[in-house]
């Protein structure tokens, strides 16, 4: 059951717009390599096209009414956007879930220290990661820095062409005889993905000299301190811009696009959406990569707790109306799937597995081997997406994550599946998956844009 490829359906207006939607997605991944970087964008988006701050409506106790357009924020790293529809909520929500963390490594809160003439800071590795992967790439540094007195310094160091950049050292070839015999999980060791800050000692200091130098820097040029560390997320990522790929320019190439991809065509999708009968909402998540954990992960109360204020606001609030809103709402789990590679082709089962340029992926399951931690989509539900699809043109696929042995993941969806809404992971097949750079096709980015906003209007 082959699905055709998706750029031989396309004429020139199609290419003109899937370019289009290409460049915008870009320009979204270059200022989007951190949750919080990504939530400014999203909430500068959703303003333009009048949305409001849900925390301005509960403090003002203003009542919400069909085609109110609301955001909320968790922490600055987590956001949800809801369109209120002319329904009542009870009978449910369209949802579009995604999240916007990205595998990467993070500074630790003691960071700092010398060795052997050089300055280093000290990090842990964040998400599914192939550590081997990450040594002598350039490297930025983007986060946050949080004084005692409540002052919030933003950091991006390694982008702008003036801007310095970090890396983790390798072993050179010549002296890596006994390197090279390690198993791959063990040539690079998690705690040498340390990062090289510096190689200049102060002058007139004997003890802690290129410490103190680089101490000294980042105090005058950023006023942060040693023990500000202590208070700071500050994430090391790919140095770079997203690129076109292929001599085609049919692919992107970038950081980040697990699962920014997803998160950038579900925005926008819900953005491009005015009036709806049935409440839609876009879900954009932190934690995904480490299991949905703590209060900006997919496990916290957020969502509940954001639909219950919202609810309340329409003077319509009990616990059995919350209940019912969220067990009759509808979702697609937008989340990427690990797209065919014919060069490791024994990875994958050739006739489930997600194809570039054949559009967006359905995943009926997810987890590993005997789909261990996994959603599973019912039929019905799947009958439902594919006349939707089919009703709007949209070219899709349906696969699986690798052989059943080999491997497998996990996605959001069987969080919000506890609620006994109908959840399905919908996504965008991805090469190099979790590598410091991932590529996509730009047919399956369109396709899944496509997709979204069908769904929105429609499920």
């Amino acid at each position: 059951m082959e699905r055709i490829n998706a750029w031989k359906t396309y004429d020139d207006n199609s290419v003109k717009e899937l370019n289009k939607l290409s460049d915008g997605y870009r320009e979204f991944l270059d200022n989007g390599k951190t949750e919080r970087e990504c939530v400014r964008q999203i909430i500068k988006a959703a303003k333009e096209k009048g949305y409001v701050n849900l925390a301005d409506l509960i403090k003002e106790n203003k009542s919400v009414k069909a085609g109110d357009k609301i955001y909320n924020i968790c922490m600055d790293k987590t956001v949800a956007l809801f369109n209120i529809g002319s329904k009542p909520m009870e009978h449910g929500i369209n949802i579009l879930g995604a999240h916007i963390d990205s595998p990467r490594m993070d500074i630790k809160q003691n960071p700092l220290y010398e060795k052997g003439d050089f300055a280093y800071l000290d990090t842990h590795y964040y998400g599914g990661i192939k550590k081997y992967q990450w040594v002598t790439l350039p490297l930025a540094i983007h986060g946050v820095v949080v004084k005692k007195d409540g002052k919030v310094i933003d950091i991006a160091i390694g982008e702008k062409a003036e801007d310095p950049v970090f890396c983790v050292t390798d072993l050179l070839i010549h002296l890596a005889g006994e390197q090279m015999e390690k198993k791959a999980n063990k040539v690079i060791e998690g705690e040498n993905l340390d990062i090289l800050f510096g190689s200049i000692p102060l002058k007139n200091e004997e003890k802690d000299a290129f410490k103190k130098n680089v101490l000294n820097i980042i105090k005058d040029n950023y006023d942060i301190e040693e023990e500000d560390f202590i208070s700071a997320e500050l994430e090391v990522v790919p140095a770079g811009k997203a690129k076109e790929a292929g001599i085609d320019r049919s692919m992107i190439m970038s950081y980040g696009q697990d699962d920014r991809v997803c998160a950038y065509t579900s925005m926008l999708a819900m953005l491009e959406i005015d009036s709806v009968e049935k409440t839609t909402c876009c879900l954009l998540t932190d934690k995904e990569e480490i299991g949905s954990v703590g209060a900006t992960g997919m496990q916290s109360r957020f969502f509940e707790n954001t639909v219950a204020e919202i609810i309340n606001l329409q003077g319509d609030y009990s616990d059995i109306s919350l209940r019912r809103c969220l067990a009759a709402s509808r979702m697609l789990s937008s989340d990427v799937n690990a797209g065919y590679d014919p060069l490791f082709e024994s990875a994958f089962d050739k006739n489930n597995a997600s194809y570039f340029g054949r559009g967006v992926v359905f995943s009926k399951f997810t987890g590993s081997r005997g789909k261990s931690g996994s959603n599973d989509a019912n039929a019905e539900y799947l009958a439902d997406i594919r006349k939707i699809m089919d009703d709007n043109g949209i070219a899709f696929q349906t696969a699986e994550l690798g052989k059943v042995d080999v491997g497998g993941g996990g996605t959001i969806a069987y969080i919000l599946s506890l609620y006994g809404m109908e959840v399905i992971d919908c996504g965008v097949a991805v090469l190099n998956m979790h590598a410091p750079w991932e590529i996509t096709s730009k047919a399956d980015i369109y396709e899944a844009y496509k997709c979204y906003k069908a769904f929105l209007k429609e499920a």
